[in-house]
């Protein structure tokens, strides 16, 4: 199978794909290009029936409660912070089950209460953990927020609070192991030489933990004072870009580990995404504006929702990042409910839409909807895994293959799903729209063509009816008897005995997502 390149631009209407060479819009000729990724062939609910609960078994029948983080383990299995249960949970399989965590109390809600507790990890508790991370040895490291600690869970099965207060008081300082303190960290990360990194939310700092456990702040304090209600001020975060030593964050949720050994950054209360080379002591923007105006009776920068130009782009409260094989970077867009993808210095969108839609859907990457998506993670096979928090579930992206007998000798082709469709005549490009033969492109869908006269056809599939008429644009499509019209660009067309219609306009309406790929001349339906 040939896995496609190509990263996915979205803007208010639709979604538009571009690849390398071409603009997927099934129109040929289009000289648009953009950075290289991989398009996603479906998003699918891979863990959770959506329910609010606690419950272990079948990946289909378990429910969670808002998880907010997640890992691939060394051995493929998935680790899962479910944060409002106060549990990490694991997927292995087709089985969900606690990996460690114990519930004490519901409270007067009925809700899970967390606490903190160290000891064997079926007996330790845990307080709103969100992000994970494991070292070379196997350990895995825990932000646990309410807790204001980092936890670890050794091969062994223990848990110990590696650094902040058994107590799970909030602070600031810096020091050795429980000597420590933090404010609400959001997620942590392990370098190759077992130093930790850190992302301090409420503290509005990336600290870092050497490996016998001293903690270190990297960056400055924020100073940055916001009137609310009555009058009075209240410290946030804030925003400057230069020496780490002397940078400014606000509220950073999520950090990732480049093959460099540096580290990105969802600085989420300033809207952007920021980059901290540690070999140069330097913080950069590297999407989002340079210029963050940050007015002092608001706490955060303003969001909003652009792909492009990574300069010129917008988020709304970003998160979850997680680096892809070829050096992209997911984000976790939380409240646009979309994941978004950094290269090449471009920003584009893979789930989700610019309107901020809100549900629970499965499909293609351009009718995926999501809620609140909170963290992100990529397996050795480059599979996507997406902390859906809000619907309560753990989704995946699986990439398209074109089918491997595909061959790329310059004529168009078409494929629908894995499967190339054959047609008895050549398909044909006229201004720029991939012609092809109806009766061919039809039957492949599960239409059947049958002749109204000699000018007029109609396709019938179910409670579904389109007519088409030779040499005219307009269309009439019955649905379980309700008539609508609509008018393609390029009217249908016969030449030597054979039907044309334009791919793009046919296959939408009847319920394809078409694509194009002008590497290999192929439009794509799925």
């Amino acid at each position: 199978m040939r896995r496609l390149r190509a990263v996915f631009i979205c803007t208010v209407a639709s979604f538009t794909l571009f690849s390398a060479s071409s603009v997927y819009s099934a129109e040929v000729n289009s000289s648009v290009k953009g950075a290289t990724g991989n398009p996603i062939s479906t998003i699918a609910t891979w863990s959770g029936n959506g329910q609010f609960g606690n419950s272990n078994g079948a990946t289909s029948e378990v429910m969670y409660r808002a998880p907010q983080g997640i890992i691939v383990a060394a051995d493929g299995s998935i680790l899962i912070a479910d944060t409002l249960n106060h549990l990490i949970r694991q997927l292995k399989g087709n089985q969900v089950t606690t990996f460690a965590g114990l519930t004490l109390n519901l409270d007067e809600k009925g809700l899970p209460e967390g606490g903190i507790s160290d000891g064997k990890k079926d007996k330790s508790v845990f307080q709103n953990p969100k992000g994970l991370a494991t070292d070379a040895n196997g350990n895995l490291f825990i932000a646990d927020n309410s807790n204001n600690a980092i936890r670890k869970i050794d091969k062994a099965g223990n848990v110990t609070t590696f650094a902040g207060n058994v107590e799970g008081l909030q602070g600031s300082a810096d020091g050795k192991g429980q000597l420590a303190s933090f404010n609400h960290p959001s997620d942590v990360v392990v370098a190759a030489n077992g130093r930790m990194y850190v992302a301090d939310t409420l503290n509005h700092a990336i600290r870092t933990i050497s490996p016998e456990g001293v903690v270190s702040t990297l960056n400055a304090t924020s100073n940055r004072s916001v009137v609310i209600t009555g009058g009075q001020a209240d410290l946030a975060g804030d925003y400057k870009d230069g020496k780490l030593s002397e940078a400014l964050f606000n509220e950073p949720t999520s950090i990732a580990l480049d093959a460099k050994g540096n580290l990105y950054v969802s600085d989420t209360g300033n809207q952007r995404i920021r980059y901290i080379d540690l070999a140069a002591g330097m913080v950069t923007t590297v999407a989002g504006s340079k210029e963050v105006d940050l007015v002092s009776t608001e706490y955060y920068a303003e969001a909003g929702f652009e792909d492009g130009a990574a300069g010129k782009t917008q988020f709304n409260f970003p998160k979850g990042l997680a680096l892809s094989a070829e050096g992209g970077l997911y984000i976790a867009d939380s409240q646009n409910n979309a994941i978004r993808y950094l290269f090449n210095n471009r920003v584009s969108t893979v789930a989700g839409d610019a309107l901020g839609t809100f549900g629970d859907q499965d499909g293609t990457e351009r009718y995926t909807v999501l809620t609140n998506p909170t963290d992100v993670a990529v397996n050795s096979a480059g599979d996507l895994f997406i902390a859906d928090s809000y619907n309560n579930k753990i989704k995946k992206a699986s990439f398209y293959q074109l089918p491997a007998s595909l061959k790329n000798d310059g004529s168009i082709h078409v494929v629908n799903g894995s499967t190339e469709v054959t047609f008895d005549a050549k398909t044909q490009n006229i201004k720029g729209r991939v012609m092809v033969p109806i009766r061919a492109i039809t039957e492949a869908l599960g239409y059947k063509v049958v002749p109204v006269s000699s000018t007029v056809m109609s396709l019938t599939k179910g409670t579904t009816t389109i007519e088409l008429t030779i040499g005219n644009e307009s269309v009439k499509t019955t649905i379980d008897g309700v008539v609508t019209t609509s008018k393609m660009d390029t009217v249908p067309f016969i030449t030597d005995l054979h039907t044309y219609v334009p791919v793009r306009f046919l296959s939408e309406q009847l319920g394809k997502q078409v694509d194009w790929t002008g590497e290999y001349q192929t439009v794509i339906l799925r």
